[in-house]
């Protein structure tokens, strides 16, 4: 964990995180304060939703950065995300998305050669 966020998360999650799969291929790190925030959310959808919730709650997991800011990804979400060497980590607000780097480079140049989504357009940089 980059210490700019491993400072922040000691001091507001006391370095506790929930690692879970994103529908995108990634993973979602949650502090765990903001996952137990969360968590109800995904608690309560409706049955035409319930495998997204088998995979969001079912396959979430505690871990806990170590005095180095280092975080154990269990073996079963690397393989999942395909995460193998090289990673990238991004901050997305309240949690942070962890991707195989050659798959969100693929995953960025595909988006980057479609259509401006039209939330978008308007939008002001």
């Amino acid at each position: 964990m980059p210490t700019r966020h491993r400072d922040v998360l000691n001091a507001t999650a006391e370095g506790r995180l929930t690692i879970t799969k994103h529908p995108h291929g990634c993973l979602m790190m949650f502090p765990r304060n903001e996952w137990e925030i969360f968590a109800p959310s995904i608690a309560v959808m409706p049955v035409n939703a319930q495998w997204w919730k088998r995979v969001l709650l079912g396959s979430a997991m505690d871990v806990e950065m170590d005095g180095t800011g280092r975080v154990l990804v269990a073996p079963e979400l690397r393989s999942w995300a395909g995460i193998s060497r090289e990673v990238l980590l991004l901050g997305m607000g309240k949690h942070f998305e962890l991707w195989d780097k050659a798959t969100y480079d693929a995953k960025e140049a595909e988006a980057m050669q479609g259509e401006v989504p039209d939330v978008l357009k308007d939008f002001s940089f």
